[in-house]
């Protein structure tokens, strides 16, 4: 499979505490700003600032002062607080321990395959809504190919051999294989070739938007 290069680096370290909050605030006001139908001269003339020293707030250069975000806060209608939304957000994290994943019902589950969800986020900045499950499938589970869901989902195989159907299409599926695919397609094991079968199984959708099947 030829190599592709991605567009983020994993590896970057985030900037200083005292720049992201710059960051934050600049960013805060370029959307507003757009919201308002302004351009940077607009508000400029409507808060006495300078188009230069707007420019370096927008783009986190500069940490405004108390009196800077009065006047930006009266020009743009919103709180003084709203600039800071983005920085004080707060960001979640979720620690399941071995065992200890809960363990749910969903469309499969009556046919004898068990879903543990392994953890889950509410609303969040990201837009988008990922539930990962580890499933088991055993001499007790049946096949089940007709999913349908919103979103996206990645499989990826750790024990067993399994047959999975996406749309018109199956795939053999080993330890260490993975398929990532349109969850709108109907899908699911439709062959259970070697038990028992455990994969990981990761979906993502948009916030706002229902997740069956």
């Amino acid at each position: 499979m030829p190599q592709t290069k991605l567009s983020q680096d994993p590896h970057k370290l985030r900037e200083t505490r005292e720049k992201n909050l710059e960051t934050a605030i600049g960013r805060e006001v370029r959307e507003v700003r757009h919201a308002r139908g302004m351009t940077v001269a607009d508000l400029a003339d409507a808060t006495g600032l300078s188009v230069g020293m707007l420019s370096k707030i927008e783009n986190g250069v500069t940490s405004p002062s108390l009196t800077t975000l009065q006047a930006l806060s009266s020009a743009l209608s919103v709180p003084v607080t709203a600039f800071f939304r983005r920085f004080e957000e707060r960001r979640e994290a979720v620690h399941v321990k071995a065992g200890e994943a809960l363990e749910i019902e969903r469309a499969g589950t009556r046919a004898g395959h068990q879903y543990n969800l392994l953890g889950h986020l509410g609303a969040n900045n990201s837009g988008v809504v990922v539930e990962p499950y580890l499933i088991t499938l055993n001499e007790e589970s049946d096949v089940f190919p007709i999913f349908q869901h919103d979103g996206v989902e990645l499989l990826y195989i750790l024990e067993g051999e399994v047959g999975y159907r996406h749309g018109d299409q199956s795939f053999h599926l080993r330890p260490g294989d993975s398929l990532f695919f349109d969850a709108d397609a109907p899908h699911g094991p439709d062959e259970l070739i070697r038990l028992p079968i455990r994969y990981l199984s990761v979906i993502s959708y948009p916030q706002g938007r229902s997740r069956e099947g």
